[in-house]
């Protein structure tokens, strides 16, 4: 509403102070729904896996949610099942650990010296397409059933998704921007701080939370295939004796580790991409 007095007329200023406000009620609005929506999906899916089993599934194939719910405190609740989580845990920890640095050295060193990368590219590429898993008998033969066939079988999956994404950045890498810092007098590690790091961190972490899955993939086949430990060897005990809750129980654990690992990964890749400065800057836009 416009006020008239004999000097002038003057019209009240807009109300932004409250838009900010209400951007983030609506923002968690939107986040709560989005939660609620999901416990609600999860709730009617184990609702009609509760129904289903046994009219329509046969038991025996798929258990019930209840049934998972026991042998899942069973599992949590006996020291054996913490030993197996943990056997596992700390083997996907060291494989990936190990692949990442293989991967990174590898990449590293190739994208550098492009006539070795030309050399050596076919040979990774041969080696890349042998599945992995069909490493492990050759694995477990040098290392035997222990911890390290298993570390070694996910260092392989692991080494080369990081090297590819490492040496690929190396090569994409804009030559101008080299030579604008080289022209400006800076000298390797300049390049490298300004030029290589921004350059190959997207990338990078890309790789991590591909490889992530892959380490835990690798240890549970290893794990299958022979072992006397962990989560893949209480998988296959449970798949002979046709024990379908033990069988859903270790494969929540195996979710929850997927989850965990990812979200370190998430935030680690938000915490750096945003001390290089290269993380999306979302703000309000103001203008003048």
């Amino acid at each position: 509403m416009a006020i008239v007095t004999d000097k002038a007329v003057t019209k009240p200023e807009p109300d932004t102070a409250g838009k900010p406000a209400r951007k983030a009620r609506t923002g968690l609005q939107s986040t709560g729904t989005v939660i609620a929506l999901r416990i609600l999906v999860i709730a009617a899916a184990l609702v009609l896996w509760q129904v289903m089993s046994g009219p329509v599934v046969p038991e025996y194939a798929v258990s019930k949610p209840t049934e998972v719910y026991d042998a899942l405190t069973n599992m949590l609740g006996s020291s054996a099942g913490w030993n197996n989580i943990r056997v596992t845990t700390v083997e996907v920890l060291a494989g990936f650990g190990l692949g990442v640095a293989a991967g990174t050295v590898m990449g590293l060193v190739l994208g550098s010296f492009p006539l070795l990368g030309r050399v050596l590219e076919p040979l990774v590429a041969a080696v890349n397409g042998i599945p992995k898993i069909a490493l492990a008998p050759l694995f477990l033969l040098f290392f035997g059933i222990g911890p390290w066939s298993k570390i070694t079988i996910a260092m392989t999956g692991v080494a080369f998704v990081v090297f590819y994404n490492i040496y690929l950045g190396l090569r994409m890498r804009e030559r101008e921007l080299v030579e604008v810092v080289q022209v400006m007098g800076g000298r390797r590690h300049h390049v490298l701080g300004y030029v290589t790091i921004p350059t190959l961190a997207a990338p990078f972490f890309a790789a991590l939370k591909t490889g992530g899955p892959l380490a835990i993939l690798g240890v549970i086949g290893g794990e299958f295939i022979a072992s006397s430990e962990g989560v893949g060897h209480e998988l296959f005990t449970a798949a002979q004796n046709l024990d379908a809750a033990s069988e859903f129980a270790g494969l929540i654990v195996l979710v929850a580790l997927t989850l965990s690992l990812n979200g370190v990964l998430t935030a680690l890749d938000s915490y750096a991409l945003k001390r290089l400065g290269l993380a999306a800057r979302r703000g309000p836009q103001t203008k003048r």
